[in-house]
């Protein structure tokens, strides 16, 4: 892929829980030779207390993914090689803790405390030159994260996950204004056909990056 060589370009996978991100962003990066960085989840010292009891640690959760993804980015702008991220930091505010504001898990002041962080982290990082957003239908993300067994996903409301995609359509519309972004639709389906949408995004990739990109969807 010698064509993305000369300049360095930073892409972002959205989506989510389930969708698909990881195996997209590691066969991305593999095919483009390029750094990719992945969701802090296997290590996460909150997830599975999260999945139990929400109440309870939302706000630890999310700072704990926020400080994560902070430390990812910064590093990618100090080393500025070209690279694919995992979800990206935006997600973290607008979607997740966002939800769990709008249910009641995150209280009022952690909320604006969450924020206030958010805020002051985002006002030193470097915008991706493309966000690709992978949607997909509750059913199929509820296979899909049932057939990868990991025993605290086992305890995911399938509300949940339909108000997190419910968020991610409102923010797609609102965030064309501030990034570049790519919807390609992963459903209706229990596998991931890996090889099509990686085909979709190279294909994007080849023309989108290569040009002065305007604004809003491509």
């Amino acid at each position: 892929m010698t064509e993305f060589s000369e300049r360095k370009y930073f892409v972002a996978v959205a989506g989510n829980i389930g969708v698909g991100k990881t195996t997209l962003s590691q066969e991305l990066a593999r095919q483009l030779k390029w750094h990719c960085y992945l969701e802090p989840v296997i290590d996460n010292p909150y997830l599975e207390d999260f999945y139990a009891n929400m109440d309870r640690w939302s706000f630890h959760l999310q700072v704990y993914f926020l400080s994560k993804r902070f430390e990812s980015q910064r590093e990618i702008e100090v080393k500025g090689y070209s690279c694919v991220q995992d979800r990206t930091i935006y997600e973290d505010v607008e979607i997740f803790a966002r939800t769990l504001h709008n249910r009641g898990h995150l209280i009022g002041r952690d909320w604006d405390n969450y924020r206030s962080l958010f805020a002051a982290m985002t006002s030193y990082l470097k915008k991706p030159d493309l966000i690709i957003y992978l949607r997909c239908d509750v059913e199929t993300l509820i296979r899909r994260i049932q057939s990868r067994g990991r025993s605290w996903e086992t305890k995911i409301d399938p509300d949940y996950l339909s108000e997190l995609n419910k968020a991610y359509e409102s923010w797609i519309k609102r965030c064309t204004n501030d990034f570049r972004v790519a919807t390609i639709d992963t459903g209706h389906g229990s596998e991931l056909n890996a090889e099509e949408v990686l085909t979709q995004c190279l294909e994007l990739l080849r023309i989108r990056l290569q040009l002065e990109m305007p604004l809003g969807h491509v």
